[in-house]
């Protein structure tokens, strides 16, 4: 463990590498928009130079079409209730198709777009993700060592038992969510591995399916905001959209992965759609920007309004969390409703000397159609076309940002 990291020659070795919540959004498509085409783009929110990594992520890339459901991997997603046998045998059958993916340079932006029917381009999004930051980070960061992040993860957990009752420990509920921008794969597998021995009951799984399956773990997660973004432009109209995503899934899962994503088109914009129906069949809700506190302030009035107990739900945060803010948010909301955490970068890519990456890919059309996520963070926000987010806005009475009034 104490060793440097040196980089596989395949970075991505496992179809299964991925985040839950795309093989369970795949499966919806595969069912119900097998049809569908998509876009997605690539954005770096912090502006770095990417251009000497290119010709690694293009050859890490293609590498993906080698990639196949092992019969292991196969047995393992059979066992849960909710993954359908025709699903499973597609998955069987699918293999990764590099032509699906343009990449490119304009000066030092690197430009990803990915383009193509929708239930053979999904999974793209968190492999090339991981891809990018693990090769970046060999080449930034070539003495970089796993034991440097579990040292640095002790010292977290060390914390929070001297800044922490047991008590107020012992329903703080916490998964990993860090595939996307991970140091590498071997780190994140490492944090886990401690997780899972030195945090038990707290701990209580991962987003990565390949060490859900591997380390006998939870595979965590239900949907994205691609999931509610398609449906502006797969039928409905555009102002029942949000409604009609949520109950899309609803006839997928039929109680199964009842926790929802709330800031397509911003909370309050959500909370609108979200009625009584909904807000019976889901078991929570989860947040990805703006206060957290706000937030479950808004989602526990809801509920109260529509004669639900909050208390009988899960409010789970996503958003950027450390130990410590999520122990806040956990504190604040003791009693009230109940809380679950998601951590990602903060758990695989935090070692010394090292600054994580700020990268996300995001849907920019489906079926030739302008779609859009209005955050709410500013900085969240994400669309190719200003005129349709205009439209968007004023069909869900959202305000425009501040500067766009001036």
């Amino acid at each position: 463990m104490a060793a440097a990291y040196r980089a596989p020659g395949q970075i991505i070795t496992s179809l299964l590498d991925t985040d839950w919540y795309k093989l369970t959004m795949m499966q919806g498509v595969h069912h119900k928009y097998p049809n569908a085409s998509v876009a997605w783009e690539f954005r770096c929110r912090n502006a770095e130079n990417l251009a000497p990594y290119l010709g690694e992520i293009r050859d890490q890339i293609d590498r993906l079409a080698s990639l196949a459901l092992s019969r292991d991997e196969s047995a393992y997603l059979s066992g849960f209730p909710y993954l359908s046998p025709d699903f499973i045998r597609f998955l069987e059958l699918y293999r990764f198709r590099p032509e699906y993916v343009a990449t490119y340079m304009e000066g030092s932006e690197l430009c990803i777009v990915i383009d193509g029917p929708w239930s053979h381009s999904i999974l793209f999004e968190i492999v090339i993700l991981a891809i990018i930051s693990e090769v970046r980070n060999r080449v930034l960061h070539p003495g970089a060592r796993i034991d440097q992040a579990v040292d640095r993860l002790r010292d977290k957990l060390a914390a929070l038992r001297r800044d922490y009752t047991p008590a107020q420990l012992a329903d703080f509920r916490l998964a990993d969510f860090g595939t996307r921008r991970r140091l590498s794969q071997p780190v994140q597998e490492a944090i886990i591995g401690v997780l899972t021995e030195e945090f038990p009951g707290q701990f209580v799984g991962t987003s990565n399916v390949d060490i859900a399956r591997r380390h006998g773990l939870a595979p965590m997660g239900t949907m994205a905001h691609e999931w509610v973004m398609a449906h502006q432009q797969l039928g409905s109209r555009l102002v029942d959209s949000q409604r009609a995503a949520l109950e899309a899934w609803v006839q997928e899962y039929r109680g199964h992965l009842g926790v929802a994503l709330t800031d397509t088109i911003t909370l309050d914009a959500f909370l609108a759609d979200f009625d009584l129906y909904f807000a019976k069949l889901f078991d929570g809700l989860r947040h990805d920007s703006g206060d957290p506190l706000v937030f479950a302030e808004k989602c526990i009035r809801h509920y109260e309004r529509l004669g639900i107990d909050p208390r009988g739900k899960t409010l789970i945060f996503s958003d950027a969390l450390t130990f410590d803010s999520a122990m806040t948010i956990k504190q604040t909301l003791e009693g009230r409703i109940r809380t679950s955490f998601g951590i990602g970068t903060s758990l695989t890519c935090d070692l010394p000397g090292v600054t994580p990456m700020n990268i996300v890919i995001k849907m920019v059309s489906c079926n030739g159609q302008p779609v859009a996520k209005i955050s709410d963070a500013p900085g969240k926000a994400s669309s190719r076309d200003p005129e349709y987010v205009h439209y968007l806005r004023s069909v869900f009475n959202v305000e425009e940002p501040t500067e766009s009034r001036r």
